[in-house]
């Protein structure tokens, strides 16, 4: 079997080393000449991070990020509404990691260039269409801005190119641009103290307005730590040109919005002022649809199932698409049969967690507490229940298959050295 991968993310390049182990020749095309470290930060949670170590990846991920220890909820003011232990503090048999996404992509980069050949990556490759036959898919390349076009052919073809994807425009043609949630997120990272001892992620405000901070590195003074912010914040604005995606905006208007959020444990307004590049970005996501896979075609990540950062959920079940698509490709000799059950197990978990993160997901507590004490509380047991708050961080765990028990207990996927469900 050989499979063309159209798209070398996160999601792409971990369906990459996936077909690899399974014994599945694979060919990665991506868009972008060369690829770089861009980005901020990313959360891994225990789900991806298992199968990033049975990817081999452990050690590479204990090297470039931070293993977060806990997760704590405030109001904005910094009174604490939630908190919880995280990764093998909260039962995990893996750790959740903070990291750079972009030296993630790189690592991962790295792997896939080792373990399926460099000429097996090919830069520079923008998906012009594909076509299926009865028995094959061909795909049609523009490379390096020439007007030069290539084909490939694959018994199967793999949109794993983002929220903008080729493959799911070509599949649902009349869909049209990102849905955008009248929201901003203003996002940059920069060595900083630690704070509640350099493992906590701490999500602050409510659905309005909300920073999310955490440590993702270590930092290049002694101490310091590489620390990612974002401020989140609702705009009258009109969705921004896709050419306006992730473009580099003036501090001022960052400041603006966050200048009084001085709360007892974090300066965020410092830590605008200090960080050398701050980067917008509109909150979008996509209709949840009817099918992920079409014959011989099907897609993963952001190219299937976009949607909002609340939970922090994108870039770790991109990597759990990536291997539950392996895995059915090794269990069932028909390629298309392999496709129909990957989506059926998939699309419908990530189409819920889709529709529930434009309500907050797990940060709904945030929300409960603004609306019942938008002056602040002296404790919150008297504004939300144990119960409300355990309520709103359960049932999306259960939803996003991200209990502890869930994560432990699921068959592995590498059996004797293949990749097995």
């Amino acid at each position: 079997m050989k499979v063309i991968v159209v798209g070398g993310g996160i999601g792409g390049l971990s369906l990459a080393l996936s077909l690899h182990q399974a014994g599945i020749t694979v060919r990665v095309y991506e868009t972008v000449w060369d690829l770089v470290p861009l980005g901020v930060g990313i959360n891994l949670h225990p789900t991806a991070v298992r199968e990033l170590t049975e990817l081999g990846l452990a050690d590479d991920l204990a090297r470039a990020g931070v293993a977060t220890q806990r997760l704590s909820y405030f109001n904005k003011f910094g009174q604490l509404i939630w908190s919880e232990p995280r990764g093998l503090g909260a039962g995990y048999n893996w750790p959740q990691y903070s990291i750079h996404r972009g030296q993630l992509q790189m690592l991962l980069l790295r792997r896939v260039r080792e373990r399926i050949g460099s000429h097996n990556v090919r830069s520079g490759s923008r998906l012009i269409s594909f076509a299926q036959s009865r028995d094959r898919v061909t795909a049609t390349f523009q490379g390096g801005g020439s007007a030069t076009l290539a084909t490939d052919e694959a018994d199967i073809l793999i949109g794993a190119d983002g929220i903008h994807s080729t493959v799911r425009r070509q599949l649902y043609r009349d869909e049209g641009e990102p849905r955008f949630a009248h929201q901003l997120l203003w996002r940059g990272a920069i060595d900083a103290e630690p704070f509640f001892g350099g493992a906590t992620m701490i999500i602050a405000g409510h659905f309005n307005q909300r920073i999310v901070v955490y440590p993702m590195a270590r930092g290049a003074k002694g101490g310091d730590l590489l620390t990612n912010w974002v401020c989140q914040m609702t705009v009258s604005d009109q969705a921004l040109p896709r050419e306006d995606w992730n473009r580099r905006v003036d501090k001022d208007r960052v400041l603006a919005a966050f200048e009084r959020w001085r709360l007892p444990w974090l300066d965020a307004p410092a830590l605008i002022r200090d960080t050398p590049d701050v980067y917008e970005f509109p909150v979008v996501d996509r209709e949840p649809v009817q099918a992920w896979s079409f014959g011989r075609v099907t897609l993963i990540g952001d190219a299937a199932h976009p949607m909002h950062p609340t939970g922090s959920q994108a870039g770790s079940q991109a990597i759990v698409d990536a291997r539950v698509l392996a895995a059915k490709l090794l269990a069932n000799a028909d390629p298309i049969e392999a496709l129909a059950l990957y989506d059926a197990e998939r699309r419908p978990a990530m189409n819920e967690v889709t529709l529930r993160n434009r309500r907050l997901g797990p940060e709904a507590a945030l929300q409960l507490a603004e609306e019942r004490a938008p002056g602040g509380f002296d404790r919150i047991e008297d504004v939300v229940s144990r119960q409300e708050l355990e309520a709103a961080v359960a049932s999306f765990s259960l939803a996003a298959h991200l209990d502890a028990a869930d994560v432990n207990g699921r068959p592995s996927f590498v059996n004797n050295g293949a990749v097995g469900r």
